[in-house]
């Protein structure tokens, strides 16, 4: 009863901040407040469930059945509390920067704008908690729709065909791929249910393995495997806070991590470790975080660099969950983390200096770290942790995947990890170069910090880069019942 309780809770709490978000639509000052109370509502609840500890795993919690007895399940499971705590924490800090962000720009609509936040995070803990691949799917839909608004927020021309695509893709891919590879899994094995070490050993040939994986890693096209990455560039016509959102709360983060719970808990570590059902995906996740670099030493517009750096960084997850062993899915799973706080903290930044100096490209950023030193030290900090140099916190995540490469003998994929770093480098350290070090064009008086409520949430973030290197110990430690 606890458990459920405290489950439901997690669902119930941003459905009824939503709900008064619309009936106190008008209020724009108690609506910021009931935003804010509700994602530090959530946190307090999705902290809450740690104290249930081991024993609480892997319990199903159903409140009624889908279809042929299929119940709309829940559990909790390690891959799942974590997932929950990175979305829950940075969606706290996320309210408070899209209140300043969005009243400094002046942006219309700010009810409905909160609203569809919530109805997104209410999905996203359906997706970390899904005990069942129907429940997974569900949810997983009920998050693209909900962005939807988002990315079309402004709704001009440019944010209606970045809606569209958006929207496109996602559906497209899940319907096409994903829908299709749950119902083979469905007809093939009669299950659905996510259970420890996966529950399709000896159940499928071989041949019949490498297409399901394929189809579920293309099917969850959030994760921004190519070619099915457009719909990252395309929506960066959203608002800063929405890119937050997208790049390190919700959508991509949702994507990786569906495909590590599959991975896990359908596949299981053993079969893919002993054949060779996820080697087409480990291929093309490989080429994308190659390619997806490249890509983004070209973007000249700091929000699309960041972009194609985050296609990159997914595939570093995706990779890290094909390779199946101990190392890279402990990588992958902590570079869910690590990658979340870098790159929320580079959004941040990003939207921070469009606020204060209406700057939205990295050649116009000469000499502006003199006007705005806090805003280009939290990029500075947020792009090494990117990179992965220590004490920042991406060392540990690209270490254990760099060390499950080897253990696996893909010794090319542990030189494509250190091609894609360097890449990392050539397309980061550019705006902090030109920040600090380059003359300024322009005439810089006037500009100063964005207001408060976006410096606190990147300066908070930025030092969660720094403070995270010294716990992903007890993280590993956490994540032990994954491969264990």
């Amino acid at each position: 009863m606890i458990l459920a309780n405290s489950l439901y809770l997690n669902f119930a709490i941003p459905v009824i901040g939503a709900c008064l978000i619309a009936l106190l639509h008008q209020r724009r000052r108690t609506v910021e407040l009931v935003f804010i109370g509700t994602a530090a509502v959530l946190l307090w609840n999705t902290l809450h469930l740690f104290d249930l500890g081991e024993a609480a795993y892997f319990i199903n919690v159903s409140p009624f059945s889908l279809i042929d007895s299929i119940p709309l399940a829940f559990h909790l499971e390690p891959l799942g509390l974590l997932f929950s705590a990175i979305a829950s924490s940075l969606f706290l800090v996320t309210t408070l920067y899209a209140i300043g962000y969005m009243n400094a720009n002046n942006e219309k609509h700010l009810a409905r704008f909160y609203f569809c936040f919530c109805i997104a995070i209410f999905a996203v803990m359906g997706i970390a908690f899904a005990a069942n691949l129907l429940t997974l799917f569900i949810f997983y839909e009920i998050l693209s729709f909900s962005t939807y608004p988002l990315v079309t927020h402004k709704g001009n021309e440019a944010a209606r065909n970045g809606g569209r695509v958006y929207l496109g893709l996602l559906l497209s891919t899940s319907i096409g791929f994903f829908l299709i590879a749950i119902l083979w899994v469905w007809s093939s094995t009669g299950e659905l249910d996510f259970v420890r070490n996966g529950f399709l050993q000896e159940q499928m040939p071989k041949e019949a393995l490498i297409i399901l994986y394929t189809l579920f890693a293309f099917g969850v096209g959030k994760a921004g495997l190519m070619p099915f990455h457009r719909w990252l560039p395309s929506a960066m016509v959203a608002p800063t806070p929405v890119s937050a959102l997208l790049h390190a709360v919700a959508v991509v983060k949702a994507g990786v991590f569906c495909v590590l719970k599959i991975t896990v808990y359908v596949f299981g570590l053993d079969l893919l470790s002993e054949g060779s059902a996820s080697n087409l995906i480990i291929w093309v996740a490989t080429a994308t975080m190659l390619l997806a670099s490249l890509v983004a030493l070209s973007q000249d517009n700091l929000k699309a660099r960041l972009a194609y750096s985050t296609v990159s960084q997914l595939s570093y997850i995706v990779v890290g969950a094909a390779l199946a062993t101990a190392s890279s899915v402990a990588g992958a799973s902590m570079h869910m983390a690590t990658h979340a706080v870098g790159k929320i903290t580079l959004f941040f930044c990003a939207g921070a200096i469009y606020t204060a100096a209406k700057k939205t490209k990295v050649s116009e950023l000469d000499g502006l770290a003199k006007v705005m030193p806090i805003t280009f030290i939290a990029y500075t900090v947020a792009a090494l942790s990117i990179i992965g140099l220590p004490p920042m916190a991406g060392s540990w995540s690209k270490w254990f995947l760099l060390d499950g490469a080897l253990q696996a003998e893909y010794f090319w994929v542990a030189i494509a990890f250190i091609i894609s770093t360097l890449l990392n480098m050539a397309y980061l350290l550019p705006v902090v170069a030109r920040g600090f070090f380059a003359p300024a064009k322009d005439n810089l008086s006037g500009i100063q910090e964005a207001p408060w409520m976006c410096l606190l949430p990147l300066s908070i973030t930025a030092i969660s880069c720094f403070v995270l290197f010294f716990l992903l110990q007890e993280l590993h430690h956490f994540l032990q019942p994954l491969f264990s």
